[in-house]
C-alpha cells in the first residue's frame, strides 16, 4: 500500500512538473467554419501538449478584430481571412502570415424561398458577418460576377457571427446571406436555397491565413515551429479519427445532425484541408487586388511581403509530414 501511495505522489509530481513545464500559447480563430478543424483537433486530442504546448483556443468573430487583438499581443497566433491580415499589415502592424489553413474560399449565399435568381436580389439586404471579412468579400464577389453592384444594388449588413446570419434569415431581418459549412448545411435544412455556390467557383484566397506578431517570431520562434508541428499533426488526425473529429466540430459548431456532420467533415477533411498550411500565392495576390480596390496602398504591394515562409519550411524540413503519411 505504501508502495502504491509513493508511486502515485510521484505520478502527482510528474504531472504538475509537466504542467509547469509547458510553455503557453493562445491561438485566436476568427468564425465557426471547418477550415479550423485542424486547431479543433489539436487542441481536443492533446496535441499542444504533445510538442510541449499549454493551449488555449479562443473564438473572436472577426478578422479585423482578431487582427487587432494580434498586434496588442493578446493572441500568439491567430487564424483569421488573409485581407485583414494584409490590410492590419498595410496600416502598420507588424504582423505576418505563416500558412494558411485553406486556399479558397468556402461560402454558399442563401437566401429567402421568395427569391429566385441573382437579379431578385436587388434592393435587398445581405448578412455577412463583418465588413471586411471572408463572408463580406465572398458576398462583393459574387454580386460583382452577376453584375450587381455591392455598393448601390443591394445592402449588406453586419451580423456578427455565422449563427446569427442564420438567426436573420429565420427572422426575416435580411433576405439572404453568406454561410459556409457545417451552418450552411443546417440553413439548406430549414428550407433556405442556395442561389450562389461562391465554393463552386473556385476562387483562390487565404480564408484563413494563420498570422502571428513579429515580435514573437523573432523572440519565439520554437514556439511558432512547435504549434505548426501540432497543427499538422491534427490535420492528420482529424484524416485518420472520423469519431474524434466529428465529436470536435460538434462541441464548436453546436451543429449534432450526423448526415449534416459527416458531409462537412467529408467536405473540409476530404477536399478542403491541405496535410500542412500551406501557402497559395494566386489565392494571396487576390486578396490583395480585392483589398486594393479600397486600399491604395494594396496597389503597389507584393504579396511576398506579408508573408514568413520559414515555418513551413521548417515543417517540411523536419520530416514529421513523411513520418505522419509514410
Amino acid at each position: 500500500m505504501k508502495r502504491l501511495i509513493l508511486s502515485t505522489s510521484l505520478l502527482l509530481l510528474l504531472m504538475i512538473s509537466c504542467s509547469w513545464g509547458a510553455e503557453r500559447i493562445r491561438i485566436g480563430y476568427s468564425s465557426i467554419s471547418g477550415s479550423y478543424i485542424g486547431i479543433w483537433v489539436a487542441h481536443d486530442a492533446g496535441l499542444f501538449a504533445r510538442e510541449g504546448l499549454e493551449d488555449q483556443i479562443i473564438l473572436i468573430p472577426s478578422g479585423s478584430q482578431l487582427a487587432q487583438v494580434v498586434v496588442a499581443g493578446e493572441v500568439d497566433i491567430a487564424a483569421l481571412n488573409g485581407s485583414s491580415a494584409m490590410a492590419a499589415a498595410l496600416q502598420g502592424a507588424d504582423i505576418k502570415v505563416i500558412g494558411n489553413t485553406t486556399n479558397k474560399l468556402i461560402f454558399s449565399i442563401y437566401v429567402r424561398p421568395e427569391i429566385k435568381s441573382v437579379e431578385g436580389l436587388k434592393g435587398k439586404k445581405i448578412g455577412v458577418t463583418r465588413f471586411g471579412s471572408a463572408t463580406d468579400i465572398s458576398a462583393r464577389y459574387a454580386l460583382r460576377k452577376y453584375n450587381l453592384d455591392p455598393q448601390k444594388d443591394v445592402t449588406i449588413l453586419q451580423m456578427g457571427a455565422m449563427n446569427s446570419i442564420m438567426g436573420g434569415l429565420q427572422g426575416g431581418s435580411i433576405d439572404a446571406g453568406l454561410v459556409s459549412p457545417p451552418t450552411q448545411f443546417l440553413v439548406d435544412k430549414l428550407g433556405f436555397k442556395e442561389l450562389v455556390s461562391i465554393t463552386d467557383m473556385d476562387i483562390a484566397f487565404p480564408n484563413p491565413s494563420l498570422i502571428v506578431q513579429g515580435g514573437i517570431m523573432r523572440r519565439k520562434p520554437d514556439l511558432v515551429d512547435k504549434f505548426m508541428h501540432a497543427y499538422a499533426r491534427g490535420i492528420h488526425r482529424a484524416r485518420s479519427d472520423r469519431e474524434l473529429t466529428l465529436k470536435s466540430i460538434v462541441k464548436y459548431t453546436r451543429v449534432e445532425d450526423p448526415f449534416l456532420l459527416q458531409k462537412a467533415y467529408d467536405l473540409y477533411v476530404g477536399k478542403v484541408l491541405d496535410k500542412a498550411p500551406y501557402i497559395n500565392m494566386v489565392g494571396m495576390q487576390n486578396a490583395l487586388d480585392d483589398l486594393a480596390k479600397t486600399v491604395p496602398a494594396a496597389k503597389t504591394a507584393k504579396p511576398e511581403q506579408f508573408i514568413d515562409f520559414r515555418f513551413v519550411d521548417n515543417l517540411e524540413k523536419s520530416d514529421l509530414l513523411k513520418e505522419l503519411y509514410r
